[in-house]
């Protein structure tokens, strides 16, 4: 579907959609539950996916009635990424052509996430892309998390648009939820861990960042290949 105004900025997603990090949550999370003699489902992944990383340590403690508080599991949780980070990470399909072809353009481009800034941090520094980005939106950004619409209102806001006027690229039913709410120029990339969510109000769903469909909403061409 086209917009029914020009795209004047887009808004990335991080986990999942910018980044492989939704598969190495799996990892992460299993390897928490497992010294915990419990099992990482996939009904517990759903509940989790998307929202705040407190939220869903909170929803892991709820589900498998946990001794352990969220602090305790949140460092646990940034101890076993640090492990896998510097080889397992890598950019999904097309991100780095995407964000190419944005910067030929001077199209503005922001993060809107779930995770902390911390972590945020550590996946954008391999890559040297943080200063790519107008800004950057986090957990501690806002007091609601998606898929409450305010990170994207907020993401307007500083962007200085109507909401309609921003592209915001979403991997998940949670975070598509928050973008629609918002009444941005809603896209749905799912990957493997989402691809059987529910993606109501999006313009469209995405095969991957490359999708020529996302290019010709933003009214723009790929980057040649350098």
């Amino acid at each position: 579907m086209s917009p029914t105004s020009p795209l004047r900025a887009v808004v990335f997603d991080l986990d999942g959609l910018m980044f492989n990090t939704e598969q190495l949550y799996y990892h992460v999370g299993s390897e928490m539950l497992r010294r915990r003699g419990k099992v990482l489902t996939q009904e517990l992944i759903d509940q989790m996916i998307g929202r705040p990383s407190r939220v869903a340590l909170q929803t892991m403690i709820d589900w498998h009635q946990l001794d352990d508080t969220v602090e305790t599991l949140l460092r646990d949780n940034d101890a076993i990424f640090d492990e896998l980070l510097p080889t397992r990470l890598a950019p999904m399909p097309g991100l780095l052509t995407l964000l190419a072809s944005l910067d030929q353009v001077e199209i503005p481009k922001a993060i809107g996430t779930s995770s902390r800034r911390v972590f945020v941090d550590k996946v954008l520094r391999p890559f040297s892309l943080g200063s790519r980005f107008q800004f950057l939106l986090t957990s501690e950004s806002v007091d609601r998390g998606k898929p409450d619409p305010e990170i994207y209102l907020l993401a307007a806001e500083r962007f200085g648009i109507r909401p309609s006027e921003m592209m915001v690229l979403e991997d998940s039913e949670i975070g598509c939820r928050a973008a629609v709410a918002s009444g941005a120029f809603a896209v749905a990339v799912p990957g493997d861990h989402s691809a059987d969510h529910c993606f109501d109000g999006a313009q469209f769903v995405a095969d991957s960042l490359e999708d020529t469909r996302i290019y010709a909403s933003l009214g723009i061409a790929p980057a040649a290949a350098t």
